[in-house]
């Protein structure tokens, strides 16, 4: 028998904007439990943002960034008599953000030669324009839950 079920813990919003979303973003940019030093990477992306792109909320660039990487559809792999099956399941909105902030830290991380802050920036905001990395991973995962609709009957 299991046990009950891990409440869910809410993370603290951001000083700034007292935005929940942005404060789990810091959580994830975050590394070594050194939350100052994420709470300035986050904050100097959100300037350059406001520098780049002018008469923009620089949060408003940031939610939009994010709703237009958040995945609708991931594959999941499903071992069905001894086939393994990549069966297409629709993601909920909270882990959908996870998936995009996971995705846009990440290719930000990857990115050379600059500093953090303006690496972040530039994915923020190519991802608000609908292009960049995030987006193509995001186009690529689509495509992927749309090859394997044949298996959608296997999702439960």
């Amino acid at each position: 028998m299991r046990r009950r079920r891990a409440e869910k813990r809410e993370p603290l919003p951001d000083p700034k904007f007292n935005s929940k979303v942005l404060g789990k973003f810091m959580n994830m940019v975050m590394e070594r439990g050194k939350k100052s030093v994420a709470e300035k990477i986050v904050y100097g992306a959100f300037d350059v943002i406001s520098e780049k792109i002018n008469n923009k909320d620089p949060h408003e660039v940031f939610i939009q960034a994010l709703d237009n990487v958040r995945p609708l559809l991931e594959v999941k792999a499903r071992r069905i008599g001894g086939a393994t099956y990549q069966v297409p399941i629709e993601v909920k909105l909270e882990r959908g953000q996870f998936i995009g902030m996971k995705w846009m830290r990440d290719f930000a991380r990857q990115q050379k030669g600059r500093s953090m802050r303006v690496k972040l920036a530039d994915e923020l905001i190519s991802a608000y324009k609908k292009e960049g990395a995030a987006i193509k991973k995001r186009e690529d995962t689509h495509k992927m839950a749309e090859a394997n609709k044949a298996f959608a009957h296997y999702k439960w």
